[in-house]
């Protein structure tokens, strides 16, 4: 048998310090938090994520409401369900279920909601933006406009956020081209003025190819946008032939702000900032980025629901969960002793990688979840066993324990290679069932099986391998003359 490398063993112990790092419920350092760079900056949390059935949340039925002479299309709810299902994932929220019922409703599960009434409103609001062209005479926020997209009539359903002190930048290449319009103090005249005109839109949210949130240094929360190709030439020009004229920003029909063209802008970048709330900005934003929905929705029902288990369900199945791991670790040991022992520490350190992935992914626990996670750690055990029983042949047939530990190894491979194979296209199929028919129950639990298999593979495998290589190189002579303690 070739000398085991050290960094093999010393990579495993760092990897396992790493995850009981992030898998015990501490307080963890912002400086941790903010390494999850991959996650949005108000989402850096590092915490297990529990989904409806655990810690309870908010259930809505949505129903389509139409306004009269529209043509209600088949195809519009899924597209609606399509466009509620990303602005709840983008929420931040844990593993939401969004499912049709019927042809005309949406039942949309919100675990863990904390402010459920914006929730709902961020769900069913349109947010049309409209870019309009005030000439020569600024609107102040909160101005009521009617545009040539319709008037405020065409709101009404939607999500107007509070405008009186918002302001808009747009930006050319990297610079400031616009300065904010003058405050007006004759507000009641202006709002006469826009009552009977109507203002022509010159682009809308749809031209939007990107839609951000960021933070100033101010510690303000801004919505930074770029225009796609086509809007930005279009914009390009308008702003070119109407220097010193106002260009207001309208979001359902409510003026932001209407800054003053100061210079052409090519470059079609700006951002939307003011005194938002980091709530306000992440519904404004999300609204933008996902479009408006093909038609209005209601609210049929609203119910607060508490977790279906209840605590005492969960803290009872946790403490079966606890009690089954222990008795397949007691198994393993007694039943293969020294490599049943070294199996039980990659074991835990199997436990210990699946919870810190399910916090820095993140991903939910929920009770399908929960027994995707129990079945891998099954299938983890699993392949030990395999590999223990081909080097007990081996040991039983004579051969020295450097040999049998390396064909015992070899000739399990191929056997744990399939099956975690074939568990993983299963998880594919799961996935891609539970994707596209709504089922997130589905998901979450081909999630969590899918993430266990793969990290079998490190633990049972790799990890595993190198505890008994280092032993066997440590105490080979030893324990070549006390197999027993091999369970031989």
């Amino acid at each position: 048998m070739s000398q085991p490398r050290t960094w093999r063993l010393v990579a495993i112990i760092l990897i396992a310090l790493v995850a009981l790092f992030v898998a015990l419920n501490i307080d963890h350092p912002g400086w941790a938090e903010n390494l999850l760079f991959w996650r949005p900056a108000d989402q850096r949390e590092i915490s297990l994520q529990l989904g409806l059935d655990l810690q309870g949340g908010l259930k809505v039925l949505l129903a389509a409401d139409p306004p009269e002479g529209q043509e209600f299309e088949a195809g519009s709810m899924e597209t609606a369900r399509r466009i509620v299902e990303n602005r709840v994932n983008s929420l931040g929220l844990t593993e939401p279920v969004v499912q049709a019922q019927g042809e005309r409703r949406i039942i949309v599960e919100l675990p863990g909601i904390e402010n459920p009434e914006q929730a709902v409103e961020t769900i069913k609001g349109t947010a049309l933006l409209e870019f309009v062209n005030a000439e020569f005479s600024p609107l102040p926020p909160g101005t009521v406009v009617t545009t040539t997209l319709g008037g405020p009539q065409a709101a009404e359903g939607s999500v107007v956020t509070e405008t009186t002190s918002l302001t808009t930048t747009l930006e050319g290449e990297g610079t400031s081209d616009v300065v904010a319009g003058t405050a007006l103090t004759e507000t009641e005249q202006a709002q006469s003025q826009a009552a009977g005109k109507v203002y022509e839109t010159i682009l809308t949210g749809a031209d939007l190819a990107q839609v951000g949130l960021d933070r100033t240094e101010q510690n303000q929360y801004v919505i930074p946008f770029e225009l796609d190709q086509d809007a930005a030439e279009t914009f390009g020009q308008f702003t070119t032939s109407h220097v010193g004229q106002y260009l207001c920003i309208v979001l359902d029909k409510s003026v932001i702000s209407c800054p003053t063209i100061r210079e052409p802008i090519p470059g079609g970048r700006g951002s939307i900032s003011g005194a938002f709330t980091l709530d306000e900005a992440r519904q404004l934003a999300i609204q933008l980025r996902y479009g408006a929905l093909p038609m209005p929705l209601r609210v049929e029902s609203f119910n607060r629901v508490g977790a279906t288990l209840g605590d005492e369900s969960v803290n009872r199945s946790v403490r079966a969960g606890v009690i089954g791991l222990s008795v397949v670790l007691l198994f393993m040991l007694v039943y293969y002793r020294l490599p049943g022992g070294l199996a039980d520490v990659a074991l835990l350190i199997y436990v210990a990688i699946n919870l810190a992935l399910y916090k820095l992914i993140p991903i939910t626990l929920t009770l399908p979840g929960i027994a995707g996670f129990i079945l891998s750690a099954g299938m983890a055990v699993d392949a030990n066993i395999l590999i223990f029983e081909r080097m007990k042949e081996e040991l039983r047939s004579g051969r020295p324990l450097s040999r049998a530990v390396e064909m015992g190894f070899d000739r399990a491979w191929p056997s744990i290679r399939d099956g975690q194979l074939s568990t993983l296209i299963i998880c594919a199929i799961l996935f891609f069932f539970g994707t596209n028919f709504g089922a997130s129950i589905v998901k979450g639990f081909a999630i969590t099986l899918a993430l266990g298999t793969m990290v079998n593979l490190f633990t049972a495998v790799f990890a595993t391998r190198t505890f008994v290589r280092q032993v066997a190189v440590a105490a080979g002579d030893w324990l070549s003359e006390r197999k027993w303690v091999l369970g031989v």
